[in-house]
């Protein structure tokens, strides 16, 4: 079930072949391959006497949001909560628990998120088609805003909403940000935001696959350049609708780090049962307008 990218190794040379897989470059080449291209997951198969580099390997990998597994001799370094799974004979020690990776899960999950979108999208077409409209009206503009986040993986997608504020001119400058009061906010997008549903058109990308019903919130692109290693964790799972985060006070929370500790929570502890429970628990925040700006 694995489509082999290539092979990184300090004693092979570059463009030779081992059972026909290609030989990419030296093991320090891992970090500047994984900045140009896509790899959701990394089998580090280090010789004893070689794991000195075993602690680097997993650092560029965990900075660059990739799942990471190995063929151990000994898992004395690992400090984070390993689980061994056999392949074709070989333990293999996931260094992080994901719940999503086991066999089924991600299938069950994704056939939630199909289902969901789709009823939740016919379910509130009434109100999507009032909110277009009034959209439309109240000041001139495209209907669906669209903005660069990213992703699993890092990978980048453009997520939708209904247009809560005014177009501006090229001429003028304009912060990025909106701010308490902003004024660019139209008395439509204030209502639609404060009721969310200005969120509406993301069930969009919840059917096509670029987003969960629940999830972590993908961080625009300006916010993952600020990312710190460890921040990046919060993309090895897609990002959804509403997650821990939203229901444990939505914008209250301004704690950067608190909204990663929680995003992490919810990826180590995922099942349906808490996906079902967050989505009960964000109609009633929704319908209580908690931390809803």
């Amino acid at each position: 079930g694995y489509d082999i990218l290539g092979i990184l190794d300090d004693h092979l040379h570059t463009n030779e072949s081992v059972r026909g897989i290609s030989v990419l470059g030296p093991i320090e080449s891992l970090e500047e391959y994984l900045s140009k291209n896509i790899a959701e997951s990394i089998i580090i198969t280090l010789k004893l006497k070689e794991y000195d580099r075993l602690e680097e390997i997993v650092h560029v990998c965990e900075k660059s949001g990739v799942h990471t597994e190995f063929v151990p001799d000994y898992n004395d370094i690992i400090s984070t909560k390993p689980y061994t799974v056999d392949f074709l004979g070989l333990p293999l020690i996931h260094i992080r628990h994901v719940p999503l990776m086991e066999a089924g899960n991600a299938f069950i999950k994704r056939a939630m998120d199909i289902v969901g979108s789709l009823l939740c999208i016919v379910l509130f077409s009434p109100i999507m088609l009032a909110a277009a409209i009034a959209v439309k009206l109240s000041s001139p503009g495209p209907l669906i805003f669209k903005q660069e986040r990213v992703g699993l993986h890092n990978r980048t997608f453009k997520m939708y909403k209904f247009r809560s504020m005014t177009v501006q001119k090229a001429s003028e400058e304009v912060s990025k940000w909106t701010t308490k009061n902003d004024v660019r906010v139209t008395s439509v997008g204030r209502f639609i935001r404060k009721t969310s549903i200005d969120e509406l058109p993301q069930f969009w990308n919840v059917l096509k696959g670029d987003m969960s019903l629940v999830g972590t919130r993908p961080p625009t692109v300006d916010e993952f350049k600020q990312y710190e290693a460890r921040h990046k964790r919060r993309l090895s799972m897609k990002p959804g609708l509403t997650g821990l985060w939203q229901v444990s006070g939505r914008s209250n929370i301004e704690d950067f780090e608190e909204v990663v500790r929680l995003d992490c929570e919810y990826i180590d502890n995922w099942s349906i049962q808490l996906d079902i429970q967050i989505i009960l628990k964000t109609v009633v925040v929704i319908f209580k307008k908690v931390g809803s700006k």
